[in-house]
C-alpha cells in the first residue's frame, strides 16, 4: 500500500509541475517572458502560489525551466524532421524549416524564449538554446558537406550565423507582422530556408525544390 501511495504523491506532483509549465508557457505566449510571475502562473494554474514556490523558489527558476523544457521541444522537432528526410541535404533543408514554421506558429512565443530581454540567469541558459539549435543545424551541414551537397566551409562559423539570420528574419524587431494568416507565414518560411540553403552555397534551382518538398511535409 505505500508503494502505491507514493506512485500516486509521484503522479500528483509531476501533474502541478506540468500545470506549472504550461501556465507559464500560455502566459509567455500571450504577453511576453515579462508576464510569466509566480502569482499569475499560480492563479492561470489553479493552484496557491506557495505551491508554485515549492517547485521553482525564484520566478528565475521558473522561466529557467521554461526555457529548458522549450529548448528540448523545438531541437526535437527539428530532429524529427531531418530524421525522416530522404537524405543529408533534405535533412539540412527539413531542420531549417522546421524551426522556421514552428518559430512563426508561435512567434510571440518563439520571441518570448529566444529573445526578449530577461536578466543574466535567464540569459545564460537563452544562449544554451541558441547554441543547441547551432549544434543541430551544424551536424546537418557537416553531413551535406560530407556527402558532396554543399561547398566545404567553416561549420562553426556557418551555423550559428544561420541561427542568428534566422531568428532575426522570424522573430526580430524589423521582421514583417504576420498576424493570424498562415499562407504569409508559410511563404515566410519558405523565403527564409530559400535564403539559408542559398547562404551555404546550394545551387537555386536544387534550393528551391528542397524548400517546396520540405515546407510542404511541416
Amino acid at each position: 500500500m505505500a508503494y502505491r501511495r507514493t506512485e500516486k504523491v509521484v503522479r500528483r506532483l509531476a501533474a502541478r509541475h506540468d500545470a506549472i509549465m504550461a501556465a507559464a508557457r500560455g502566459l509567455a505566449t500571450e504577453r511576453g517572458m515579462g508576464a510569466v510571475q509566480i502569482a499569475p502562473v499560480a492563479a492561470r494554474a489553479g493552484i496557491a502560489a506557495g505551491t508554485v514556490y515549492r517547485y521553482f523558489p525564484s520566478k528565475t527558476e521558473m522561466v529557467t525551466a521554461l526555457v529548458n523544457a522549450m529548448s528540448e521541444r523545438e531541437i526535437a522537432a527539428m530532429r524529427r524532421a531531418a530524421d525522416a528526410a530522404p537524405g543529408p541535404l533534405s535533412a539540412l533543408a527539413a531542420a531549417i524549416a522546421s524551426f522556421a514554421a514552428r518559430a512563426l506558429a508561435a512567434r510571440r512565443l518563439a520571441w518570448a524564449v529566444l529573445a526578449e530581454p530577461v536578466d543574466g540567469e535567464v540569459a545564460a541558459v537563452r544562449i544554451a538554446y541558441r547554441r543547441a539549435l547551432a549544434a543541430e543545424i551544424e551536424r546537418r551541414l557537416a553531413d551535406a558537406i560530407a556527402a558532396g551537397h554543399v561547398p566545404e566551409q567553416d561549420t562553426a562559423l556557418a551555423a550559428p550565423a544561420l541561427v542568428g539570420a534566422l531568428i532575426e528574419g522570424l522573430i526580430g524587431p524589423l521582421a514583417p507582422d504576420l498576424p493570424g494568416d498562415p499562407a504569409k507565414a508559410r511563404a515566410a518560411a519558405q523565403t527564409l530556408t530559400l535564403l539559408a540553403l542559398r547562404s551555404l552555397g546550394v545551387v537555386d534551382a536544387r534550393a528551391r525544390g528542397l524548400v517546396v518538398s520540405v515546407i510542404s511535409d511541416q
